[in-house]
């Protein structure tokens, strides 16, 4: 997957000329600049003050937190001093952000207008000429060349009813543009994909035809561009296999002497945490060992460059592995779907000598043959079975337990895949390690980076205590076009009132998306919650013709929230992952409901690891842990309402605890509109008056 630049360990060239970023941000955004001149937009003074501090830092490869409230126009702010300072540098700048939606956006809209907003003034026209690339895994390219082993292989590499889909794929090579596995409809059988994708040494500039192979096309774009974007997920993917660092660079992130901005920032902390830890599961360790032989299909890499006695291996591995995920599973997942690992002694070392040896196998055969992809390859192999043997044992001996947390968990549609996962404790040296000390320009952006108005519990998060801080309010008009609602006499969701809670909250649900005009977004904390509530209320939706979407059905995320868009009335139920990312502007999202104010149960086992890190630290977890998280996911869920100008709607909140709790003061903090109207379900109708 790692390894898009193989001319990195080159020398960096002479030192460029000065960067006009900071300069020509000034002429861009101030008012009365170019972008109002030539080009006809608003001067907003919160985005000429980002541009310019962005413009600085990345000139002075310093870094920099920047909170922009929604209008401010942050992507603007960014990509435009950004562009001109990667092309005055030669360097690149590299956006990673945490949505699809925003990934499709910058790619599709906000660079286009970039390059308009270029071409339209003398002096910024050879920045029109930029070039940008769309960064994603090497899995999801077809590689021409292993596609052509494959053909010419395939007796031994597959069953005889996948050759038709071979040769199904083989058709969509000769017209496919970028290559890219979304675009084969229907989707390719994952185990043929498997063997034809780019994520293999059998893919690279040695074996593959530059012009031919689409990944390595892919190359070519992602080492000419300006611009890269990327996501949370794969940066972190690709800085955790060695970044800029293993590419030879003495500075940069994801490859040598590149800058970044990290948009969607308040996302960084949890992603990072997720992508720095092992994760080890029974179906890809299954589907590595069937890559080299299959025992039931009888096919496999070794099926050609193997004999019986290493076929055998592979089923005592094969064998050991089940073994050791079946123990795990009944001794630790039979009562629950996820465990905590405390100790070392849980669990035998079952796998430990069947790798050992089917390692030692396949390593002494790749070295006994020529020179060519067919022995880089089986070397890939190796290494990956050796990368698996380590990471079983360092799992089993639960190293660096006051650092790492450790855990089993069930995994898939169908819970039947058993996972060991860890992750740290405290995410925070990592990101400094990888991210601030790189002698680079790191921006961190988002809506929401305070918490409570303070942005230094987020600083701490990330280890970034000493970097500077800016907070640039939104731009809107919430007092007029933002109306707030507090149900008061919700019962608090104890134990002991939850059935009645659940009851008053449907009700109220009922009440207020009847009594408001355009759609509503309802956000749920508990999957349980959301459908006790959906099967009380979707029939009365129904009976009412209006278009009742739930998360978790029959569509993904961004196509709820499409159809949401094209309803105008529609009532959609969502939970954690909908609190954040979606964008409905206009009436057909007029409503935010807030069910229940989004604190999260330290029931996972890194959040009870911190929970006791914190504890034993002398600190308070729930006020340095668990309350701020809940209040930057409190003001993500506000944030889906207005967003735009135009925009105006009603706030919600279903949770009597933000007027009895103390800490409830900092949650209506939180909402940019400060007059808020109580209610209850006797005085309900006169008071809760939204927009008409």
């Amino acid at each position: 997957m790692i390894g898009l630049r193989d001319d990195a360990s080159d020398a960096l060239p002479p030192p460029p000329p000065p960067s006009r970023a900071p300069e020509l941000a000034a002429k861009l955004f101030a008012k009365g600049g170019w972008l109002q001149t030539s080009f006809g937009l608003e001067h907003r003074p919160q985005q000429e003050k980002m541009a310019r501090a962005v413009a600085t830092a990345m000139k002075s490869d310093s870094s920099l937190l920047f909170e922009a409230g929604t209008g401010v126009g942050k992507s603007l702010a960014y990509l435009l001093p950004g562009i001109v300072h990667a092309m005055d540098q030669s360097r690149q700048m590299i956006v990673s952000t945490h949505t699809i939606a925003l990934q499709e956006q910058l790619d599709q809209k906000d660079l286009p207008l970039c390059r308009r907003v270029f071409s339209a003034t003398e002096e910024t026209k050879p920045y029109a000429a930029f070039k940008s690339a769309v960064l994603v895994g090497k899995g999801n390219y077809l590689c021409t060349t292993r596609l052509a082993t494959a053909l010419r292989d395939k007796h031994e590499l597959f069953a005889t009813p996948e050759h038709e889909e071979l040769q199904r794929i083989a058709a969509w090579a000769e017209a496919t543009a970028e290559g890219l596995r979304h675009e084969l409809n229907p989707a390719p059988l994952p185990e043929v994909w498997e063997m034809i994708n780019a994520d293999s040494s059998g893919c690279s500039r040695k074996h593959c035809d530059c012009n031919k192979c689409p990944y390595q096309r892919a190359r070519a774009r992602i080492r000419s561009a300006h611009v890269i974007i990327v996501n949370h997920s794969l940066l972190f993917a690709h800085i955790s296999a060695g970044g800029a660092v293993e590419k030879g660079g003495a500075r940069g992130v994801l490859f040598p002497d590149d800058f970044v901005v990290l948009d969607e920032a308040h996302t960084v902390p949890e992603v990072a945490t997720d992508h720095c830890g092992l994760r080890l599961s029974s179906y890809g360790v299954d589907r590595m060992l069937k890559y080299l032989f299959n025992p039931k299909k009888g096919r496999g890499l070794l099926v050609r460059h193997g004999d019986a006695v290493m076929q055998q291996l592979v089923v005592d591995t094969l064998d050991a592995a089940q073994q050791f995920f079946a123990f795990i599973d009944e001794r630790l997942l039979s009562k629950q779907p996820i465990a905590r690992i405390r100790e070392e002694g849980f669990a035998e070392p079952w796998m430990d000598a069947p790798l050992q040896a089917l390692h030692k196998a396949v390593r002494t055969k790749a070295d006994k043959m020529d020179d060519g992809k067919d022995r880089d390859e089986l070397l890939e192999q190796a290494g990956k079975l050796k990368t698996l043997q380590t990471s079983l044992r360092g799992f089993l001996g639960v190293a660096d337990a006051d650092k790492t947390v450790y855990w089993v968990e069930r995994m898939g549609k169908r819970q039947t895949i058993v996972a060991l996962r860890t992750a740290p404790i405290d995410v925070a040296p990592f990101i400094r390690e990888e991210l601030l000390r790189r002698s680079t320009s790191v921006v961190f952006t988002s809506a929401t980076l305070a918490m409570g108005g303070r942005i230094e519990p987020f600083q701490a998060r990330i280890g970034a205590e000493h970097v500077p801080t800016a907070v640039e309010h939104s731009p809107f008009d919430f007092e007029r076009r933002m109306r707030v609602f507090i149900a008061a006499d919700i019962p608090l969701p104890t134990p002991q009132e939850a059935r009645l809670a659940l009851d008053v909250l449907t009700d109220y649900i009922d009440f207020c998306t009847r009594r408001t005009r355009g759609g509503s977004l309802v956000l749920f904390t508990s999957y349980f919650d959301m459908k006790r509530v959906a099967e009380t209320l979707e029939p009365i939706y129904d009976g009412a013709r209006r278009p009742f979407l739930m998360q978790g059905r029959d569509y993904s995320r961004t196509e709820l929230a499409r159809k949401l868009r094209e309803a105008g009335d529609g009532v959609l139920f969502g939970t954690s992952s909908f609190w954040t990312g979606i964008d409905v502007p206009g009436d057909a999202l007029s409503q935010v409901i807030i069910t229940r104010l989004p604190f999260e149960v330290p029931t996972h086992p890194v959040l009870e690891a911190r929970t006791e890190w914190i504890r034993e630290r002398g600190g308070n977890p729930f006020n340095e842990l668990t309350l701020p998280d809940a209040l930057i996911t409190f003001r993500q869920g506000i944030g889906r309402l207005i967003r735009t100008a135009r925009d105006r709607g009603v706030i919600t909140i279903l949770d009597s605890r933000v007027t009895q709790k103390a800490y409830g003061r900092q949650f209506l903090e939180c909402i940019p509109q400060k007059h808020a109207v109580r209610m209850n379900r006797q005085n309900r109708v006169e008071r809760f008056q939204p927009f008409v």
